[in-house]
C-alpha cells in the first residue's frame, strides 16, 4: 500500500512531464545534487523547437553520450586487486578439461582475463539482462573489498537496503543500463580474435542504445546484421502488438578478417530438395555431389583462353578437349575454334583450385578415341555451394522456427532444470556453425544464465567432431525464495548454470555416437579479493608498530594452488593448462604445461616459505629449462641468497624468466 506524499505538489516535475509530452526529444537526464539521475530539459534544444531560426548553442557533433559514460569508461580501465580462486569440488575433470566456469561479477572476470585471453576468443554470445524496469543487480564500483563484494552478490548494501533498482523514476531511463553494458563490451572486445564475432541478444527496450554502443566500440564498418528471432507465436500481451520477437546484434572484430558465414546444409536438403541437376549441372538427373554441384563455365573473352592440367597430366580447355601432356601448366594456347573457355583468369583459377572449388570429372571416350592408351576426355567444373543456391547465398535476417522459447523450455524440462526465459542452446550452436568454430576455438558468454552457451558448445563439439572450448561467467545472484529454482534447491543462479553443464555432459556421454574425445568438464573459479595482503601492494604505508603483524604478504586462508592461478593470470598463462605437483628437495613444485620429463614447461612455481631455496635446489629446477619460474620472497634465506640464485639462473637457464611474489 502506497503512502501519502504529505507535501505540496512538485510543480517543476509536472512542468517537465508536460513538456515531455510535447517535445519528447528535449527530455534528457542529469545528475542532481545527491548524485542520482533525474529528468531534465535540454533548454538549447527546446529553444530551437520554439524558434524559426537557428539558435546559437553548444557546438554540435555526432556522438553518443549519457550521464555516467565517463565513469563507465573509468570503471572499465581501472585495475582491480582481485583474483580467480580454483574450486575443485565444484568442477568436472578439473585436471584435464579446457573449459572454464567463473562465478562472480563479469566486469571483474573480464578484467582478470585480459592478459591470458587477449585476442584468443573466436566467438562471444551474450544475453544481458534487459532493461525492463525490474530489479537491476549489476552495480559497478571502482574498487571494493571482499566484504562489500559479498554484500553486493547478495543484492544488499551495508544497511540491508536493495542495491540499484530500476524503479519508475530510474529504470525508464537508459543511463544505468548503458553504463553497465558499455564497460563490459569494451573489455570483451579486447578478448576477441581478429576473425572473431560477437552475437548479442537484446530486447526492443535497449536495441537502439545497444547498437549505438556497439557501433562506437566495434566500429560501424564491423556491423554485420541485426537478426530478429521469433520468441513465440501467438500471445495476448501488449497494448497494440503482441511482443513476440527479440533481436541479435552481430558485429565482427575486424570484418576484413572474417570468413564468409557458411550455413550448415543437412543431407536431407541435398537428398530431398536438390535431387536433380538442371542444364548447368554435371549430369542430368544426378544428385548434387557432397555439399555442392559442379558447373562448367564458358566465356568468349579472348584474354581468358588457356589450357589447364588434368589429374592424369594432360591438358584441357573446358568442356573437354584434351591436349598432349608436353604443354607446360598455364601456358596460354589458342584453343580450337568453337571450344569453350573459363570465365576466370588463370590466377583466379589457381586460387579456386587451392580452395577446393575445382572438380575434374571423366566423361565417356569419344568415337575418335580408339586407342585404350589414349587419355580420357575430361570435363572441368567449379563448385557452387548449396548455401549459395538458397536465398541467393544470403543468410536469413530473421529466425522464425527451431529457436523459440518453447524449444529452450523443452530442453530444460528434459534436463530437469528450472529456469525462466532461457535461450535455446540450438541458437548458440547455430551461430557457432556460421562462424565455423574449429578444434580448440573458444566461445565465451559472460552473462551465462542457465548455461545455454556451454550446452550449445558441447552439442556442437559432438556433431562437428571438433572439440571447442567455452568460458562462461555468471554472477552468484540469489534466487527468490518464491521461485521454482529456490524450491528445487538452487540458492544461486550460478548453481543452476553449473548443474546444467554437468547434466548436459553426462547425457552427451550416454549418446556414444561420436568418434573423438569430447571435453564435458569445466574448471570452476570464483572471483575473490587478491591472495596478497595489504603490505604487498603498499609496503610504504606500514608503520613500525605494524611490522611484526605484516611479515607475511600472503593471506592466511589462501592455498598454494590459489597462488599458482593468480600467478598464471598475472603472467598471461592459459588457466586450463595441465598442472602437475611434485616434491623436489622436500619442497612442493608445480609444473604447468610441462613435458612428461617436466622440461620446457610454461611455468614452474615453488611457494615454499621456509627459507630453504638455495643454489642446489635452483640447479635442479634450472635443469628443466622452464619458460617462467616463480618463488615466494620468504623462500629465500636472505637478500644475498636471492641475488645469488638470480645470477645462477642466468648461467644455467638464460631463457628462463624468474620472478618472486
Amino acid at each position: 500500500m502506497e503512502k501519502l506524499k504529505m507535501h505540496s505538489p512538485n510543480l517543476v516535475e509536472q512542468n517537465i512531464e508536460k513538456l515531455a509530452s510535447l517535445f519528447p526529444n528535449c527530455v534528457t537526464e542529469s545528475k542532481g545534487a545527491d548524485g542520482k539521475l533525474k529528468q531534465a530539459i535540454d533548454f538549447d534544444l527546446l529553444k530551437q523547437e520554439l524558434s524559426r531560426h537557428i539558435v546559437e548553442g553548444p557546438q554540435e557533433r555526432y556522438q553518443l553520450n549519457w550521464p555516467g559514460k565517463r565513469e563507465a569508461l573509468l570503471t572499465a580501465n581501472a585495475p582491480i586487486a582481485k583474483t580467480l580462486r580454483p574450486c575443485r569440488e565444484e568442477s568436472v575433470n578439473f585436471d584435464t578439461t579446457q573449459n572454464l566456469f567463473i562465478e562472480g561479477d563479469n566486469l571483474d572476470a573480464l578484467k582478470l582475463l585480459q592478459e591470458t585471453y587477449l585476442g584468443k576468443v573466436k566467438m562471444i554470445y551474450i544475453d544481458p539482462p534487459y532493461n525492463t524496469g525490474n530489479d537491476f543487480i549489476y552495480n559497478d564500483y571502482f574498487s571494493e573489498d571482499i566484504e562489500s563484494y559479498i554484500a553486493r552478490s547478495n543484492q544488499k548494501d551495508e544497511q540491508g537496503n536493495n542495491l540499484i533498482s530500476n524503479t519508475d523514476s530510474n529504470g525508464r531511463f537508459h543511463s544505468d543500463w548503458m553504463s553497465m553494458i558499455y564497460a563490459r563490451l569494451r573489455l570483451a572486445r579486447n578478448l576477441l580474435s581478429d576473425e572473431g564475432v560477437i552475437f548479442m541478444s537484446i530486447g526492443q527496450e535497449e536495441i537502439a542504445s545497444s547498437k549505438l554502443i556497439l557501433d562506437e566500440l566495434f566500429g560501424e564498418n564491423n556491423f554485420i546484421t541485426t537478426i530478429s528471432r521469433v520468441v513465440k507465436t501467438g500471445g495476448q500481451k501488449g497494448a497494440h502488438f503482441s511482443p513476440c520477437v527479440d533481436y541479435v546484434l552481430v558485429y565482427a572484430k575486424r570484418i576484413e578478417e572474417l570468413d564468409q558465414f557458411r550455413e550448415e546444409i543437412s543431407q536431407n536438403v541435398i537428398d530431398n530438395v536438390y535431387t536433380k541437376v538442371a542444364k548447368d549441372g554435371p549430369r542430368v538427373g544426378e544428385k548434387y555431389r557432397s555439399m555442392g554441384l559442379y558447373q562448367a563455365m564458358l566465356d568468349s573473352r579472348a584474354n581468358q583462353r588457356y589450357w589447364i592440367e588434368c589429374p592424369d597430366g594432360t591438358f584441357v580447355i573446358p568442356p573437354g578437349d584434351t591436349f598432349p601432356s608436353t604443354i607446360a601448366d598455364g601456358e596460354k594456347i589458342t584453343p580450337i575454334d568453337g571450344d569453350g573457355v573459363w570465365r576466370w583468369t588463370y590466377d583466379r583459377f589457381l586460387a579456386e583450385k587451392k580452395a577446393g572449388n575445382i572438380e575434374f570429372l571423366e566423361s565417356e571416350r569419344t568415337s575418335l578415341v580408339t586407342d585404350e592408351n589414349k587419355p580420357a576426355k575430361w570435363n572441368v567444373y567449379y563448385r557452387i555451394w548449396l548455401k549459395d543456391r538458397i536465398n541467393d547465398g544470403q543468410l536469413p535476417g530473421n529466425i522464425t522456427d527451431k529457436f523459440q522459447s518453447r524449444h529452450s523450455s523443452a530442453e530444460l524440462k528434459v534436463l530437469d532444470i528450472p529456469f525462466d526465459f532461457p535461450k535455446p542452446s540450438a541458437l548458440i550452436k547455430y551461430f557457432m556453425t556460421l562462424v565455423s568454430m574449429n578444434k580448440n576455438d573458444i566461445v565465451m558468454d559472460f552473462f551465462a544464465g542457465s548455461g545455454s552457451t556451454a550446452h550449445g558448445a558441447i552439442d556442437y563439439s559432438l556433431d562437428s567432431n571438433s572439440s571447442v572450448r567455452f568460458i562462461c561467467v555468471q554472477l552468484p545472484e540469489l534466487t527468490k525464495k518464491s521461485s521454482s529454482e529456490y524450491k528445487a534447491g538452487y540458492k544461486k543462479i550460478s548453481d543452476i548454470t553449473k548443474e546444467r553443464i554437468r547434466r548436459v555432459g553426462r547425457k552427451s556421454l550416454d549418446r556414444g555416437d561420436f568418434s573423438h574425445d569430447i571435453d564435458i568438464g569445466f574448471r570452476v573459479f570464483k572471483v575473490d579479493s587478491s591472495n596478497m595482503s595489504g603490505v604487498y601492494y603498499n609496503p610504504d604505508a606500514i608503520t613500525q608498530e605494524d611490522l611484526f603483524t605484516q611479515v607475511e604478504n600472503v593471506k592466511a586462508d589462501r592455498s598454494e594452488e590459489d597462488l599458482l592461478f593468480q600467478v598464471m593470470l598475472d603472467w598471461g598463462v592459459d588457466l586450463t593448462m595441465p598442472i602437475r605437483r611434485e616434491i623436489i628437495g622436500d619442497k612442493t613444485v608445480f609444473f604447468v604445461d610441462a613435458q612428461p620429463d617436466n622440461s620446457q614447461g610454461a611455468l614452474v612455481a615453488c611457494f615454499d616459505k621456509t627459507g630453504g631455496v638455495n643454489e642446489a635446489f635452483i640447479k635442479q629446477l634450472a635443469a628443466f629449462s622452464p619458460l617462467r619460474l616463480v618463488f615466494r620472497d620468504a623462500g629465500f634465506s636472505s637478500d644475498a641468497a636471492k641475488i645469488n640464485v638470480e645470477q645462477l639462473l642466468k648461467q644455467l637457464s638464460p631463457t628462463t624468466d624468474v620472478k618472486t611474489i
